[in-house]
């Protein structure tokens, strides 16, 4: 590795006035980061006021304003294209306003980079869980992603499997300007696997991993935010057609089980097969749980979270039907596939 690679973080925020500040801080922290920007998006709460503090402590921070929103543009799409045109870093560093970074997670990032040959590096990080409705849907989203999204087909060359998450994707800035930056999925809800998608497809290779260890994030913090969060992201995550969708409620939904518990009244036998082919189901659940770093007792929560992603999946793609998806108070037009 070169220690005198230089990094360029760069920050989209708007409204983060809970988060921005421990954000930046973990960032500064990390002595192979020599700028960040960070890109307030027309922010109408405190996140200004914090910025200010911020740039007076760490002479490595910048602030940059975004203006009126272009059309075509999503907006944490083009606050990070205007970060990215200024930063002069070997690599540019990707990272939400939410997301803490722990010590020495960059210097490993670039280790991995070396270890690899990736140009793009990018991590799923941990995911801190507060409250009931946290613990219910995100870790249960989180294994269905782990199951769509193999570490090792998309890391493999010749797998076509592309991806990455947006809460901290680091891509060597020649690579991200040859194969145009932001402004190449500038309408894409789900920018993070569209750029992994169009980096694979030029020749660039991939890194994407586990990132415990690298950063931490508590993506939502009230019930509306994560339930508009994730109707917006899960139709096209989980390949975005109503026929994907359909395998998966039937793949998620523990519909025998049910379906024999509801006829225990006829005969107790299907009551007892009911209730072992539903602990089967818990057993499983807690498994992926602690394949993906969740606490095992999660499983707790098995049926509600099952019920509740159901749900999700399917007003997200209503929503999609529909050709509109709300975030922070924008709009978004959005297509389904056939």
């Amino acid at each position: 590795m070169n220690f005198h690679t230089k990094v360029s973080a760069i920050v989209p925020a708007r409204n983060e006035e809970a988060t921005i500040a421990s954000a930046v801080e973990s960032l500064a922290s990390q002595p192979e980061i020599g700028e960040i920007f960070v890109v307030n998006d027309q922010s109408t709460d405190g996140t200004a006021a914090i910025l200010d503090k911020l740039c007076a402590r760490f002479g490595q921070v910048h602030v940059l304003e975004t203006g009126e929103l272009p059309a075509g543009w999503v907006g944490k799409n083009y606050a990070v294209s205007l970060g990215a045109a200024q930063a002069s870093g070997d690599w540019l560093l990707f990272s939400d306003a939410d997301g803490v970074h722990l010590p020495g997670s960059t210097a490993r990032a670039l280790a991995d980079a070396a270890a690899s040959g990736a140009g793009l590096i990018s991590y799923s990080p941990e995911q801190e869980t507060r409250t009931w409705w946290e613990r219910t849907l995100i870790p249960f989203i989180y294994t269905r992603l782990a199951q769509r999204f193999s570490y090792d087909e998309v890391n493999d060359p010749a797998s076509t499997a592309a991806a990455a998450s947006g809460q901290y994707l680091m891509i060597r800035r020649e690579d991200y300007q040859r194969i145009g930056g932001h402004q190449a999925v500038a309408g894409e809800v789900l920018e993070d696997v569209a750029l992994a998608r169009i980096a694979k497809e030029a020749g660039v290779k991939l890194h994407f991993a586990s990132g415990h260890g690298i950063m931490r994030v508590r993506m939502y913090r009230t019930f509306r935010a994560m339930w508009e969060g994730w109707t917006k992201n899960l139709y096209p995550l989980m390949c975005g057609t109503s026929r994907a969708v359909g395998r998966e409620l039937r793949s998620v939904i523990p519909w025998i089980p049910l379906l024999l518990l509801f006829l225990t009244p006829l005969h107790p036998t299907f009551g007892a097969v009911g209730l072992v082919l539903l602990a089967g189901r818990h057993a499983a659940y807690a498994a992926k749980l602690r394949r993906n770093r969740f606490p095992a007792w999660f499983v707790l929560y098995y049926l509600p979270a099952a019920a509740m992603y159901g749900l999700a999946l399917l007003v997200s793609e209503r929503l999609y039907v529909q050709g509109s998806v709300g975030w922070k108070g924008r709009e978004y037009s959005v297509s389904r596939l056939p």
